[in-house]
């Protein structure tokens, strides 16, 4: 599991790097092979039941597809003061460095809202930055820069409650690699 930083210019002026999430492609891959995996199922069931026909094909095929829509994870890309996801329709970017708005937004999975003193909103899964150290670093970074110039007045709480989080299973990953847990 190698760092992955790229130099670039599609990203806020101010970085020199990107960090992208190293899970990212896994979580592709599962998506893809779980839409594949209903293809199949559906199709070996019409054609054993003999029911198989062009339209019906089409049909299982669009599920397969819809289904992989709904299960593609957001790729998640950050640097220094900026932080962004692309879907499958179009890419966000928030500036970390100049938030004013981090709340956690409860629903199927919880996530971070962050919004930005530009008026930029973003979505993302606490869940990547507790997994990747990089990433994380880059955020709180950018947190802490948008909470020394007084911009961040709504959301100090979350981004504490995220890092006790990932704290704690900093603590549990040191504990369970030395052989005492």
């Amino acid at each position: 599991m190698g760092r992955r930083t790229e130099e670039s210019t599609d990203h806020p002026p101010t970085a020199n790097h990107r960090v992208h999430d190293p899970h990212w492609a896994a979580e592709l891959r599962d998506a893809a092979l779980c839409a594949g995996v209903l293809l199949a199922l559906l199709t070996v069931a019409d054609t054993a039941a003999g029911r198989l026909t062009l339209p019906r094909t089409a049909l299982w095929t669009g599920l397969g597809v819809l289904l992989f829509v709904v299960l593609l994870p957001p790729r998640v890309t950050a640097g220094p003061g900026w932080v962004a996801t692309r879907g499958l329709l179009r890419k966000r970017v928030v500036r970390t460095d100049a938030l004013v708005s981090v709340r956690w937004v409860d629903g199927v999975s919880r996530r971070l809202l962050l919004r930005d003193a530009h008026g930029a909103r973003l979505e993302l899964d606490p869940d990547v930055l507790i997994r990747d150290p990089e990433l994380w670093r880059l955020f709180e970074q950018g947190t802490r820069l948008s909470t020394d110039r007084g911009l961040l007045l709504c959301g100090r709480t979350a981004v504490e409650q995220l890092s006790r989080r990932i704290d704690g299973e900093t603590v549990r990953t040191v504990f369970r690699i030395s052989g005492l847990r």
